[in-house]
């Protein structure tokens, strides 16, 4: 069904004018409802130099609906090249998911903010010079006393991900691509790398990270890189629960709560059964005592020596002076 509905829509993107086509391909999934807005949340320090950040998104399953992938710091495919966010876009009554892509020039990604540099129009969180990437740590987390190639640009639009519409169409982002863009999007394309695609792969596997299940608030909504530390969008570890108890964004299937409650019930019953085991190690030392109570009985031998009256036996012998000696004592 899904197959018929993809077919058909292609079909009317073909039959538009050229400048309504605006897609960098053309959409990979579709469906009935909009996807959630984007969740408020802050950017972990980028781990390595090198990395570009690739803002989260709202990905579909046909079956259990929206999940969110998380922002993610992530190594591009080469060097000069830079990301193109994925993007939802609506068309005649049915939403398009279009991939994101590597290229020279970042393309159009429908208009939304994503926020860090994604201000709904290229890339304003860092650029390549001379093979190596800068950034401006006006709208990017950067660690400035382990990566040094820096710059300030307040010009940015928009210095964090600010949430709100995550597509374009009726209700949401209205944008058009510019001519920049539309050259962009001509030009030749890396796709997303291996890493990526894992990254995508990993969210969709965790329950906690479905819309249906957080309500549109998902306990992990970044990470500082692809199998790297959970993030929640307080920018704190997502297995980490604040003080006071209570767990961060707490909502139904949040599997970084989960995750931080395991290990605490795993840790408890370690330490119970460690206590067993020194006991155990002790009790020997303790049934060792009756040895040496055993021993006693063999110094209880003294009485013995009831055969005093043997030393007068010899005949014309001396009596021996130390006689009974060792008994008097």
């Amino acid at each position: 069904m899904i197959t018929i509905k993809k077919l058909a829509l292609l079909l009317v993107i073909a039959l538009m004018p050229a400048t309504a086509v605006f897609s960098q391909v053309s959409f990979t999934i579709s469906a009935r409802i909009a996807p959630p807005a984007l969740p408020v949340y802050v950017q972990p320090l980028c781990p390595y130099d090198g990395y570009i950040w690739t803002p989260g998104y709202w990905a579909y399953d046909p079956v259990d609906g929206y999940y969110w992938v998380p922002g993610v710091w992530v190594m591009p495919p080469q060097p000069g090249y830079l990301w193109t966010p994925c993007y939802w876009g609506y068309q005649n009554g049915v939403y398009g998911f279009y991939n994101g892509y590597w290229g020279r020039e970042v393309g159009y990604y429908g208009g939304v903010n994503y926020g860090y540099g994604y201000g709904g129009h290229g890339y304003g969180g860092g650029r390549w010079d001379g093979g190596h990437f800068r950034y401006n740590t006006a709208v990017s987390n950067i660690n400035r006393g382990m990566i040094h190639n820096t710059y300030v640009d307040n010009s940015v639009r928009s210095n964090g991900a600010a949430g709100g519409s995550s597509f374009n169409g009726p209700g949401g982002v209205n944008a058009r691509p510019n001519e920049q863009e539309q050259a962009a999007m001509r030009a030749p394309h890396i796709q997303p790398t291996g890493e990526q695609m894992s990254h995508q792969q990993t969210a969709a596997k965790d329950p906690g990270q479905f819309a249906k299940a957080n309500g549109g608030k998902p306990g992990t909504v970044a990470m500082d890189k692809p199998g790297g530390q959970h993030m929640n969008a307080s920018g704190r570890p997502a297995s980490a629960a604040p003080r006071g108890g209570q767990a961060h964004n707490a909502a139904p299937g949040n599997m970084g709560q989960h995750q931080n409650a395991a290990p605490k019930q795993a840790a408890q019953p370690r330490q119970q059964q460690a206590r067993p085991q020194q006991q155990q190690q002790s009790r020997p030392q303790q049934q060792s005592r009756p040895q040496q109570q055993q021993s006693r009985p063999q110094q209880q031998s003294r009485p013995q020596p009831q055969s005093r009256p043997q030393p007068q036996a010899p005949r014309g012998g001396r009596e021996g002076g130390h006689e009974g000696g060792g008994e008097r004592r």
